[in-house]
């Protein structure tokens, strides 16, 4: 059992995440790919992802895959590439995440024998395996995660909405007795959820993150840095509680996919919404449209002003992500 211990301020500090970000997600989905027996709402995307990734990419995705655990718990992306639902963000993280981090990930989880060397050449430093490791991500997400990530944001979008409806109506701890029962249970001031072993966590006045997860079937991960006293934990929750949510999200192209989107927006820009589903710069938005970084700034003007993405400044650069309103066009279900 795992116990999470709440002060007055721990409650006062707890929040919900629009999502853990893609890289976390698309480390969660190369697990799912990986159990013996699929849940039920993944099945479909399992059989569209599993021999892409096998047939098509298994060679530029193998980096990755083989820092998967033989057992035991896995590696925390979250840690090393940061929450940016934008995976061009979550490789520059990967890239720019301190050498000691990295080391202490690497060196946390059990992998394959056969893989043992590789493993070490990435914790000792090595830039090449650290390059590699990071066009493995990519490619796992372009995969696994990008082609659904514009309903995967819908569902999470649910999520987050229903927890505000929940904290507006019953407050911080209506909320955390309402989280994925029977897998947790609020029992003031501690949040006992389900675990393989007796962990106790003391936030001492931290407070705690609530990220729901795609990736996640009946399972709760606290993601937490040892050696950072300052950082807060991070409480992954499932956002696919069943059947019926899970296929929402695997659905067969709609009637937006085809030419109607492209007949009511131009083709190029159809392209840019697609695009911005997954989350991305303005650099990649052009180099993926085959376009100038001036003319792409353009089509995000006209989307943003249209109210289907927005855009944040994240240091020297921008990311651009789908709204609500964006992410139900590209599902064919707007009316």
């Amino acid at each position: 059992m795992l116990r999470i211990h709440f002060t007055a301020d721990d409650l006062a500090r707890t929040r919900v995440a629009g999502t853990v970000g893609a890289a976390a997600e698309t480390y969660y989905s190369l697990e799912m790919l990986g159990r013996r027996s699929c849940p039920v709402p993944f099945r479909r995307w399992r059989a569209e992802v599993a021999g892409r990734l096998v047939q098509d990419t298994a060679q530029d995705t193998a980096p990755l895959t083989a820092l998967l655990p033989a057992r035991g718990p896995g590696l925390d992306l979250l840690a090393l590439a940061g929450d940016s639902p934008d995976p061009e963000h979550a490789v520059d993280g990967l890239l720019r995440a301190p050498r000691a981090r990295v080391r202490r990930e690497v060196e946390a989880v059990a992998f394959d024998p056969a893989h043992t060397a590789w493993a070490r050449s990435l914790a000792e430093g090595d830039g090449g395996a650290r390059r590699q490791l990071a066009a493995a991500f990519a490619a796992c997400h372009r995969a696994a995660v990008g082609p659904y990530w514009s309903a995967c944001r819908s569902r999470l979008d649910a999520v987050r909405a229903q927890y505000a409806r929940t904290f507006l109506d019953e407050g911080v701890e209506g909320l955390l007795a309402s989280l994925c029962p029977p897998l947790v249970r609020w029992l003031p001031p501690v949040l006992e959820v389900r675990h393989p072993r007796a962990v106790e966590v003391h936030l001492g006045g931290r407070g705690l993150v609530l990220a729901p997860t795609v990736f996640s079937w009946r399972e709760l991960s606290l993601l937490y840095d040892p050696y950072d006293d300052e950082a807060v934990p991070r409480l992954t929750v499932p956002a696919v509680t069943g059947p019926e949510t899970g296929s929402a999200l695997w659905p067969g192209r709609g009637p937006a996919d085809g030419a109607g989107l492209g007949a009511l927006l131009g083709r190029t820009r159809a392209a840019a919404l697609h695009l911005v589903a997954e989350g991305c710069g303005t650099t990649e938005l052009a180099r993926r449209l085959g376009v100038t970084p001036a003319a792409a700034s353009q089509h995000a003007k006209a989307l943003r002003g249209a109210g289907l993405i927005t855009t944040s400044r994240r240091g020297g650069s921008v990311l651009h992500v789908t709204t609500p309103l964006g992410r139900e066009l590209l599902r064919g279900t707007c009316p």
